[in-house]
């Protein structure tokens, strides 16, 4: 609980308002990334299924997407910002080590450096929180008037 309070106070003291628009970025990204995968459920199955560490998770293919609909939708709006990047970054962790660091930083298609950047953004968000425009705290200020 004390971790939770001195991250709570951190936010207030040092939020910058520009950092809001990276929150919606991110959120957006990662929605749109679930949504990818949902169209494309191909590629996802043939990322799972070539990688031998992997192979047996078949359910993560159906996992997956889902976690990244909701973790970026609810990133986007800025409800359990620091809940939705915590549960990200195991997904992330996974794509930087099991798929996109065999295709290396400069090859044609590869996504790993998109990728760290997002890791590095969940990872600054879990520190930062959700910020002034969120709907966490429209719905305090709510309760604060009542």
């Amino acid at each position: 609980m004390k971790i939770q309070q001195h991250l709570q106070l951190i936010e207030k003291k040092n939020h910058p308002k520009w950092l809001v628009v990276f929150r919606i970025i991110l959120g957006l990204s990662l929605f749109l990334k679930g949504i990818q995968f949902i169209e494309n459920k191909t590629l996802l199955q043939k990322v799972v299924n070539e990688t031998a560490v992997l192979n047996d998770y078949f359910w993560l293919q159906t996992l997956i997407p889902w976690i990244n609909i909701f973790g970026g939708a609810f990133i986007l709006i800025g409800l359990f910002t620091r809940f939705a990047c915590l549960i990200q970054i195991p997904i992330l962790i996974g794509a930087i080590v099991f798929v996109n660091s065999k295709t290396g930083l400069f090859a044609g298609e590869s996504e790993l450096a998109f990728s760290i950047i997002i890791l590095s953004l969940l990872i600054l968000f879990i520190v930062e929180g959700d910020g002034l425009l969120s709907w966490r705290k429209t719905i305090k200020k709510e309760e604060d008037v009542v």
